[in-house]
């Protein structure tokens, strides 16, 4: 596996699992990680930048690449640190949860679970598509997402989103970054991506009711790409999970309240309402 440490040497380690089609490079909150004294690690996962295919993959694997990952970066055997998990990598946050070695999770802007019977009765017909191309035909749908570019996933996320959010997703430094984080994430025919969506779009094989870990779903007021629900029905499926909604944010909410995000990951003290 291949990544990346951002922030002072002497930091506080967080491990950061970015969203669709984004390798080692997507980050948040560069310009706290000094002041914050944090470590930022993120990683490519298999298939994507530098890190080999894994023909095999699956949630509970990828967590365990990530750990290990993380235990290289630290020069420890069995590393414990909180874990921020934005839009697609919530599934593998998750997983990274059941398996004991998060020591908090947020959930970013997490995907919801589209393929759980009760999520897909919120969701609009046209979000339905493609979890029910995935699992009534699985090849057809593998070669539709391998068809997918970088390109193709920056038009997408920049018409889903709304105003606020598209300036956001249009600066210079931050499209600079993204198309850079694409373009790790799409590497080779794209098989990570591929990989991490056709997970994604099926039933999760993690047990969430076994998770202890203290969990966060955070989500903008103005977010209507990522849960159909704001992730209301997701807490409730996870022990000792909240869900905080930031009343002015939306789907770049990672990127606009990213000192909020750090302070629930290191559970500093003062817990915010439920709607900030």
């Amino acid at each position: 596996m291949t990544g990346l440490i951002h922030g002072p040497e002497d930091g506080t380690p967080i491990l950061y699992i970015a969203g669709a089609g984004t390798g080692k490079s997507m980050v948040f909150g560069e310009d706290l990680l000094d002041t914050r004294g944090i470590r930022l690690i993120t990683m490519d996962r298999p298939g994507m930048g530098s890190s080999g295919a894994d023909p095999t993959r699956t949630p509970a694997s990828t967590a365990d690449d990530y750990r290990a990952f993380v235990a290289v970066a630290l020069g420890v055997t069995n590393p414990t640190v909180p874990i921020v998990a934005n839009s697609q990598g919530a599934l593998f946050g998750l997983a990274a949860a059941a398996q004991g070695w998060a020591q908090t999770l947020v959930l970013a802007s997490p995907a919801d679970e589209v393929a759980n019977p009760s999520v897909r009765e919120l969701l609009p017909e046209a979000a339905r598509a493609l979890p029910d191309l995935v699992q009534g035909t699985p090849d057809a749908a593998r070669d539709l997402l391998g068809s997918f570019t970088p390109h193709a996933m920056r038009t997408m996320v920049l018409d889903g989103a709304d105003a606020k959010d598209r300036a956001v997703y249009t600066t210079s430094a931050f499209d600079a970054l993204y198309q850079t984080a694409l373009a790790e994430g799409f590497a080779g025919d794209g098989g990570g991506y591929v990989a991490d969506t056709m997970m994604a779009t099926t039933p999760w094989p993690v047990d969430l009711a076994a998770i202890t870990t203290p969990v966060t779903v955070l989500f903008g007021a103005r977010d209507r790409v990522h849960s159909p629900d704001h992730g209301a029905l997701l807490t409730t499926r996870i022990p000792h999970a909240r869900r905080v909604v930031v009343s002015e944010a939306g789907g770049a909410l990672l990127w606009t309240h990213s000192g909020l995000v750090f302070d629930m990951a290191l559970q500093l003290p003062g817990s915010p309402p439920e709607t900030l």
